[in-house]
């Protein structure tokens, strides 16, 4: 049985969903006003893993990941640009969706916008007015009223006394108390606005979550997801929204990706160590690099933090070629009857047991190397199809071999270079040339390739 460690329980728990064989999982999704930081791809990465699991062993999952299109970062940087909102929004979407692609993520059942539901919004802040759980202000706000949320706090673990004298407690005067937190910020001059009963405005960060979730999956949620830092405030006032309006249980499972530190420290702009995703990808080789980046960001488990330099990011690219390598070698076979994994098998039990130990991704990947190990010893068309099979569950291995370890070497003149190169080095070889073998042997490596002979003939890979 799949075991999931539930952040508002803080333990793992046997995964129960509300509707045998269907799974309602929602994850936090991007602000979009640039291109995403590599710390976004990790939350990303992890729950694309999350849902791929799922569906290989056999639930229908409805996964949903919001898209944030109203903000103050997306007004100031628009703003600073000198273009529309939409258009900004616009064109960091199909950017968004260009490196998801690039990582190899499946879209989502659904990416709602938070434009797209204002009325679902004012909905849920109207049921909280009239239950006396928020407040029109004086200044056109509406405000969440904490104290009347007896449950705040759980996800957290925070008393509401703890969190009052906390650092991160806005001083405003329209409040009644310095927690509550807004729900629809009245408008401002030159900013984008919606008409409403309280007034033109805009909404709030949290209350978008608890509207596209309720208007996606209903009043209660199997699973929801994102990074670590929204436990508070975040998800806490997803929380009392949702659960004060409808009176039901919000979320059942709730899941947190830890972060990724950059060689050994917490991302920051003050220490100029913030990488986007697409400026990484950039660095890797073409066919090679969305994967190499998936692989670094899924082996370590995704409760625990990472750490990225480029050497962590080249043993990642290291390890996936050596997989590459062997099903290159023992070209694999099908896994099954029409490709389904038989999971009575050893290899397949042993990688199941640690993916549903709460995703554990480490030990699964310490199988598939093992696995690998057993392929190169008996050359079994078999194993190499199972360790196929298995990474696809993850989405990793599903290139063609020869492609991904000669990567972006292997598209066009240059392939056909390589490939010709060979050949005069073979027949310099048959010759007995042996000085101009080696000077061609030379030429290719300079190249960045590495050649490889074998009795079966001359192959090749980017060094």
């Amino acid at each position: 049985m799949l075991r999931i460690y539930n952040t508002l329980k803080r333990e793992k728990q046997d995964f129960t969903p509300l509707e045998p064989g269907k799974v309602r999982m929602y994850v936090c999704g991007l602000t979009v006003y640039d291109y995403f930081h590599v710390g976004n791809a990790r939350t990303l990465t992890v729950f694309d893993m999350v849902f791929r699991w799922l569906r290989a062993t056999g639930y229908d999952v409805k996964y949903v990941r919001n898209i944030t299109d109203v903000d103050d970062k997306i007004i100031e940087r628009a703003n600073r640009n000198g273009e529309s909102i939409e258009a900004l929004t616009e064109r960091m979407v199909a950017a968004m969706h260009e490196d998801c692609d690039r990582l190899g993520m499946l879209r989502p059942s659904a990416e709602p916008r938070a434009t797209a539901h204002i009325d679902n919004m004012l909905g849920i802040i109207g049921e909280l007015v009239e239950k006396k759980r928020a407040y029109p202000a004086d200044n056109g706000d509406v405000y969440y009223a904490v104290r009347e949320f007896p449950g705040y706090g759980k996800l957290s673990g925070k008393s509401i006394d703890d969190l009052r004298a906390g650092e991160r407690v806005a001083v405003d005067g329209h409040k009644r108390d310095p927690l509550d937190f807004v729900l629809w910020k009245a408008a401002k001059p030159q900013e984008p606005h919606w008409c409403s009963h309280y007034g033109n405005g805009r909404p709030g960060w949290h209350i978008e979550c608890s509207a596209m979730s309720r208007a996606e999956l209903g009043d209660t949620l199997d699973i929801h997801g994102g990074g670590w830092d929204l436990q508070f405030p975040h998800h806490e006032n997803e929380i009392a929204q949702s659960e004060g309006a409808s009176g039901k249980p919000f979320v059942n499972y709730w899941m947190h990706a830890a972060f990724l530190n950059m060689d050994n420290e917490k991302m920051s702009k003050s220490l100029g160590n913030v990488f986007t995703t697409r400026e990484i990808l950039n660095k890797l080789d073409p066919v090679q690099g969305g994967e190499v980046l998936r692989y670094f960001l899924l082996r370590g488990h995704y409760r625990s933090e990472i750490n990225y330099t480029w050497d962590t990011l080249q043993d990642a690219r290291a390890s996936l070629l050596a997989f590459y390598n062997t099903l290159r070698e023992v070209p694999p076979a099908a896994a099954g009857p029409d490709g389904v994994i038989d999971w009575s098998l050893p290899q397949a039990r042993a990688f199941r047991d640690a993916m549903d130990d709460d995703f554990h991704t480490a030990q699964a990947f310490a199988v598939l190397h093992e696995l690998r190990g057993e392929v190169n010893r008996t050359r079994s068309p078999e194993l190499a199809g199972l360790l196929r099979a298995l990474g696809g569950t993850v989405g990793l291995l599903q290139q063609d071999a020869t492609r991904f370890v000669q990567g972006g070497a292997a598209q066009g003149d240059d392939a056909a270079e390589i490939d010709a190169l060979i050949a005069a080095r073979n027949d310099a070889k048959k010759n007995r040339n042996f000085a101009e073998a080696d000077r061609i042997r030379d030429e290719i490596k300079a190249r960045g390739i590495v050649l490889e002979d074998s009795p079966q003939g001359t192959t090749w890979r980017r060094a």
